[in-house]
């Protein structure tokens, strides 16, 4: 693809983890990456991952639960690397609690980031698409969608994203939009290294645990759920729209 026709793609939560393996992996494939995290200093080992293997990224900080913040990220990525036509909606926190002791923020903080972070955020990009008549949205799920001991906020913003999903799919593929969502099992990263230490179990032990209940017999990585977002926002992908997949290493649903 021609230097001129480079898609600009947006990553949220971009920092580390499974955003961080998107975006690297999104610039491999010839998109200007947007890494946009919290903390536009924490994006700074992603960005020069990228640049160093000879990719375009520029680091934002936003938070997405945040609508002035959210419109001036969108904005200052569009004036500085291109209008962005791909976003993945993968900023996510973790409040974990059982119910009765769960507080009202705890819910609030979660739902904030995961549902009202990626409606504000695809509400501020998808004017960019459909003015360039083909987008790609997709948002990151989770198996957790199916229900959790422990995270009734985040299962349910997990279940809410797939039908937000859908919703877009339906509202914006006339306009060349496609919109699909990933929802991965147990990935190692720093989320479930705290999920670890919250329930009192060593790391290592943890995974290893999980790993014996996992069909493939071991545990995901990043780049595992990378690969799977990389599919659906390339032009193969263009009459795939409203699909949840579960990268779990084995069935869910």
């Amino acid at each position: 693809m021609p230097s001129s026709e480079q898609r600009v793609a947006i990553v949220t939560g971009a920092a580390r983890g499974i955003g961080a393996a998107t975006a690297v992996r999104l610039a491999a494939e010839g998109r200007a990456v947007a890494v946009l995290d919290l903390d536009e200093s924490s994006c700074k080992e992603t960005v020069e991952t990228i640049t160093a293997a000879g990719g375009k990224a520029l680091a934002v900080g936003a938070d997405v639960s945040d609508e002035a913040q959210v419109e001036a990220a969108v904005a200052r990525v569009a004036q500085e690397l291109g209008a962005p036509t791909i976003l993945v909606n993968n900023a996510g926190v973790l409040r974990d609690n059982l119910l009765f002791k769960m507080s009202a923020a705890d819910w609030d903080t979660v739902l904030g980031v995961h549902l009202r972070g990626a409606f504000l955020m695809t509400r501020a990009v998808q004017k960019h698409m459909v003015d360039a008549k083909f987008g790609r949205v997709v948002n990151l799920s989770s198996s957790s969608a199916l229900g959790n001991r422990g995270q009734a906020n985040y299962s349910a913003a997990k279940a809410g994203m797939q039908g937000f999903t859908k919703t877009l799919a339906i509202e914006l593929g006339k306009f060349g939009v496609t919109a699909n969502a990933v929802a991965p099992g147990f990935i190692a990263t720093d989320m479930t290294a705290a999920t670890a230490a919250r329930v009192g179990m060593g790391f290592e032990e943890f995974q290893a645990a999980a790993a014996s209940q996992i069909p493939v017999q071991r545990v995901g990585v990043p780049d595992d759920v990378a690969g799977a977002i990389a599919f659906f926002t390339s032009d193969a992908a263009g009459f795939v729209s409203g699909q949840v997949l579960y990268v779990a290493g084995g069935p869910l649903d």
